[in-house]
């Protein structure tokens, strides 16, 4: 079952709450946390700033920057106390993130300065591990979360990460914080909320490999979808996408989208390419629409919007797409967007070029 990130917001603050609350007696204050040059009453206390400016975020649907306000404690508060704040704060994401319609996004800088509430609801959880893990390390105490906390985490804003042995382990690497055999260490990090493009009438959302593994299947990926869909098509480039993401060679903004009627809400099928630039700057994209929204003219404002930007990207010259020589429907798409055939390699197929604008 798709799962929207309340309950594992609400899972990582009872471990977190759960274990600090045997420790409340120590002296966090004089106890640097881990590698942070926090100490751990300091780092506890970001933890709640984290969880509740996330929730302020998303609730007030902030569009243009961070909601200006601060959390802070009581005087004499103890650490018992924050602990409290945290569970309250993460009470208030996991409301936030349940009650936010799924189209909304609210504004987060990294790395497209947007997120939706599974994004902030990932961003509160590794917070959470994060920062519990290096108050324990500095505190002297053992702890690794739920494994699946950490993948929900990993499949949704570290898509450029390959995936390790056992996700714990990968995602402390991932952020700069431990060592994973075969894998150079990390002095810099971060993750990267899935890319969303508009067009007229459609929103184009970058597919997260947690979706690409559900519409791989059997699932709808989280989104709503026309009757019919998704189609065969978008199952297959969704398992395109999960196997770039295990090989380790997913690049987001390279992956696929999914079309997403703006009146409505309802997914009418996909767009992507199929891997990064070759070394001649050319890039492939496919796409597939359900029956029932053929004929509307999407996937050709959908192809000009996804072509334009790809011919915008450093080292990028040609956009290709091979299609059926029997799909004429298909091959009309292109010729609207503006591709012109050419010599296919294939030749069971029409090979089509979009080409980036020449000077004088």
């Amino acid at each position: 079952m798709w799962t929207t990130g309340a309950e594992q917001v609400e899972q990582a603050v009872a471990e977190c709450v759960g274990l600090l609350g045997a420790v409340t007696e120590g002296d966090w204050e004089g106890v640097r946390a881990g590698r942070l040059d926090w100490d751990c009453r300091r780092t506890a206390v970001h933890i709640a700033e984290d969880l509740i400016a996330y929730a302020g975020q998303l609730a007030g649907r902030e569009q243009d920057g961070y909601a200006p306000f601060e959390l802070s404690m009581e005087e004499d508060t103890g650490n018992a106390d924050v602990l409290r704040v945290i569970g309250t704060t993460g009470a208030l994401l996991a409301a936030a993130i349940r009650t936010a319609p799924r189209h909304v996004r609210a504004f987060h800088p990294y790395p497209f300065r947007s997120a939706n509430r599974e994004g902030f609801a990932a961003m509160g959880v590794i917070e959470v591990l994060l920062h519990t893990h290096d108050i324990c390390e500095g505190l002297g105490l053992s702890y690794e979360p739920a494994p699946e906390l950490c993948d929900f985490v990993l499949t949704r804003i570290f898509p450029h990460v390959q995936p390790g042995p056992t996700p714990w382990p990968t995602l402390l690497w991932a952020t700069g914080r431990g060592d994973l055999a075969g894998r150079a260490p990390l002095t810099e990090w971060r993750w990267n909320n899935n890319l969303v493009l508009d067009t007229e009438r459609l929103t184009l959302e970058g597919v997260t490999p947690a979706a690409a593994t559900d519409l791989s299947t059997v699932g709808d990926g989280g989104f709503e979808w026309i009757e019919g869909g998704p189609v065969e098509g978008t199952r297959v480039g969704a398992g395109l996408v999960y196997k770039q993401y295990e090989d380790g060679t997913h690049r987001p903004e390279w992956g696929m989208y999914v079309l997403v009627r703006r009146e409505d809400g309802r997914a009418l099928g996909a767009m992507g390419f199929h891997g990064v630039p070759d070394a001649a700057g050319r890039v492939e994209i496919g796409y597939d629409l359900v029956e029932g929204a053929r004929g509307h003219g999407y996937a050709t404002e959908a192809l000009r919007t996804l072509s334009a930007r790809a011919l915008k990207r450093d080292g990028v010259r040609t956009v290709l797409a091979n299609v059926e020589r029997g799909n004429l429907p298909s091959q009309n798409v292109l010729a609207r967007a503006g591709f012109i055939q050419v010599p296919a390699e294939d030749p069971e197929l029409l090979a089509y070029e979009l080409r980036e604008p020449r000077e004088g």
